[in-house]
């Protein structure tokens, strides 16, 4: 088994297909299996690959993305694909602890993930996709598919903790194959020549679904970011479309909605997830594109794939049991156990609250190289997600709230703690917490409560540089409030939840 092969089959049989457009061009599926076998056959003969390799892709969406995974698979490597907003200081430490020895970027973040890299041991070959040596690597002598055993590594999907250390959700040939079967299980039966339309980044989401459109004779069209006025040219003009987004980009575009004619154009499904979709944000959504949103509800340790509620389960009168229905996020997927249970691991009744657990072959079987953590994660067989919620009599599964202190701003995860070791380390600040306030585009946004040392002082922009300095820009709290103490219980324990019901009444 290698994940690899369907969309090489596909290449063979449909070799004028049109397979990837993008600012860098286009290619057919005939052209791009060429390149994926060449560069397949340059990461084994030129540069002495071997089965098992990470290969590190941070880069912005363009087609080299795609071709270097499914290189990366031919050649019977592991891809570790990062998100390209990180900053180079975050990735950095992902090269370490992945032990990628190769690294794809783009000319435009080369800089800094040199200068980065020079911080950590150890010595890994960059290749930048927009020079010529990237180019002549594509044109090497073409290699067969590798062979693959099912529990073999294919991706490795970089998720911070509640610590805000990485943590590698270890993925194989058998989970990304599962994942792609209950697509078309669930959610659509891909046909030649239909649309997926990537304006969220391919290191997440919209990648991991690039794969049952590729393995189907799907064209992939790629977008380097999300702008409403791109996606809804993009819906008039490619036919029969799906697109991954965050719900904060579906509430974007209903804002821009305006003027448009024919807003839905055509799409046919619009799945959405990483940050919860509120209700009144979704009978928006379905007003302007009708019945064709599907959601996910999944984690990078079970990607795309715990529940889903259905375009089906989207229709209805708008009463309370459809509201309360569009609240959840659905029923478990096609091979997919889910389960809410106690801190001992019992299940509870119907309609309690406890923590959401899973089972299939869709679960990452660890996370690399962190033992201590895969032993809490995975429990007799079962991945616990860290998330709380509900299930109720038919089955649908409903988010109460989130275990992990985590902040979900646009469909990107934000931990505090990151934020918080960085601010601790200027000398006038004794204590601070970092906790997510609601915010209308972006779904919740980080704000800071600090105590400052008496006597000393700090200004928020240097609060700010030291947080720009440090990590990506999105994750700069958006406002600090100064305290004199920070809430804690009898265990001095910062209370978040005393601080989130400060933002509340300061809003009030």
């Amino acid at each position: 088994m290698n994940i690899a092969h369907p969309f090489l089959t596909r290449a063979i049989s449909h070799p004028h297909l049109q397979a990837l457009t993008s600012s860098q061009g286009s290619l057919s599926f005939g052209e791009l299996a060429q390149r994926v076998y060449g560069l397949a056959g340059g990461l084994i003969k030129n540069l002495g690959l071997t089965p098992g390799t990470r290969v590190l892709l941070w880069m912005e969406n363009r087609n080299e993305f795609l071709e270097i995974l499914l290189a990366t698979w031919t050649a019977g490597l592991c891809a570790v694909p990062v998100n390209a907003k990180l900053h180079p200081r975050e990735v950095a430490p992902i090269v370490l602890d992945s032990g990628a020895s190769i690294i794809f970027t783009s000319a435009s973040l080369h800089a800094g993930l040199v200068e980065a890299l020079s911080a950590i041991p150890g010595s890994r070959q960059i290749i930048v996709v927009d020079e010529d040596s990237y180019q002549a690597l594509t044109r090497s002598p073409a290699v067969r598919c590798t062979a693959m055993e099912p529990t073999d590594l294919a991706w490795i999907f970089y998720t911070s903790g509640t610590t805000g250390i990485p943590k590698g959700a270890m993925l194989t040939h058998r989970n990304l194959m599962t994942m792609c079967l209950q697509y078309y299980a669930d959610i659509d039966h891909v046909l030649p020549g239909q649309t997926m339309f990537h304006a969220a980044a391919l290191s997440h989401g919209s990648g991991l679904y690039a794969l049952p459109h590729l393995f189907s004779g799907g064209h992939q069209v790629i977008e380097t970011g999300f702008e409403t006025d791109i996606v809804f040219e993009a819906l008039q003009r490619y036919p029969d479309v799906s697109m991954f987004a965050a719900p904060t980009m579906l509430s974007r575009l209903v804002r821009s909605a305006a003027g448009v004619t024919n807003p839905a154009g055509n799409l046919i499904t619009a799945y959405y997830g990483g940050g919860p979709m509120y209700v009144s944000d979704l009978l928006k959504t379905l007003d302007l594109f009708g019945p064709r949103l599907f959601q996910v509800y999944g984690q990078g340790e079970s990607p795309m794939t715990i529940t889903g509620l259905s375009k089906f389960d989207h229709q209805g009168s708008r009463d309370a049991a459809h509201l309360a229905r569009l609240a959840s996020c659905g029923t478990a997927r096609t091979g997919v156990e889910v389960k809410v249970v106690n801190e001992e691991g019992l299940d509870v009744q119907t309609g309690e609250l406890g923590e959401i657990v899973t089972r299939s072959d869709t679960c990452m079987p660890g996370y690399w190289n962190n033992e201590k953590a895969t032993t809490s994660t995975i429990r007799d067989g079962w991945l616990w997600t860290g998330d709380i919620g509900v299930l109720d009599d038919k089955g649908y599964l409903t988010l109460r709230d989130r275990s992990k202190d985590m902040i979900i701003r646009g469909g990107s995860n934000i931990y505090p703690r990151e934020i918080e070791e960085v601010l601790l380390r200027h000398p006038a600040i004794v204590e601070v917490s970092v906790v997510g306030r609601e915010n209308e585009d972006l779904g919740e946004e980080p704000v800071a409560f600090v105590v400052v040392k008496s006597g000393m002082t700090v200004t928020t922009d240097e609060m700010d540089n030291m947080c720009l300095e440090n990590m990506a820009r999105f994750k700069r709290p958006r406002e600090y409030f100064m305290a004199e103490s920070l809430p804690k219980n009898n265990y001095g324990k910062i209370l978040k939840t005393e601080l989130r019901k400060q933002l509340v009444k300061g809003n009030s």
